[in-house]
């Protein structure tokens, strides 16, 4: 009988394996891609200098006890998309270009009457930038987005959260010099989230400041 049932089972043919799904595999070259560029400039500086700079300065033993950037999250709000479809596709296309990365589109979660929204209408876009992307972003705002403003005098230091992150708002998409202003429709603004893993402000205004967010004294 076990003999029969090994026949059998010699028979069967070997199932192939499947194949990674097409957004894992793209995923994968992604990566392969990115560990062949230099590294972020503002990467290497936390690694070098703020690292070692923030351990001899608060007498910490081990870098991992230095707080560090965890992501950037970038939200477009388009109330007007209820109306025109078009405007929200206009604005997903801008914030791309800022990013360097496909947003998603976030949706209203309750409905309000006034503004004639319901549950579920989409309202604006969102990306969350982390790693390479999130080091290249960063740089680009302080060094070249932020000085465009208009009368910039720096940044408040009073919009901390208290758990270590950062917001602060821009009025205009066009301090970006990936925005053409003779290619968009409208002037709108957006909303930039810094996370950092600081235990209080302290620690993310030392981190941030030294990453070159400038912070008004």
């Amino acid at each position: 009988m076990a003999e029969k049932k090994a026949k059998a089972a010699a028979k069967k043919p070997v199932a192939a394996k499947s194949a990674p799904p097409k957004a894992a595999k793209a995923e994968a070259q992604a990566v392969a891609r990115e560990s062949d560029a230099p590294e972020p400039r503002l990467s290497a500086l936390y690694r070098e200098s703020i690292v070692p700079e923030m351990m001899k300065k608060r007498e910490w033993k081990s870098p991992m006890r230095v707080p560090r950037l965890l992501k950037i999250t970038l939200n477009m709000g388009v109330g007007e998309a209820v109306a025109d479809k078009k405007v929200l596709e206009n604005a997903m296309g801008d914030l791309e270009k800022i990013a360097g990365q496909k947003p998603v589109m976030t949706r209203a979660r309750r409905s309000i009457a006034g503004f004639k929204i319901r549950t579920g209408f989409p309202v604006g876009c969102k990306v969350t930038l982390r790693g390479r992307r999130m080091y290249e972003f960063l740089d680009r705002l302080v060094t070249v987005a932020l000085p465009r403003s208009r009368d910039f005098r720096g940044l408040s230091p009073r919009a901390f959260d208290g758990r270590g992150g950062y917001s602060l708002g821009i009025r205009e998409q066009i301090i970006f010099h990936e925005i053409k202003y003779e290619a968009i429709d409208t002037l709108r603004g957006l909303d930039v989230a810094l996370s950092t893993n600081a235990r209080d402000d302290g620690e993310a205004r030392e981190l941030l400041g030294a990453l070159g967010l400038p912070l008004r004294s």
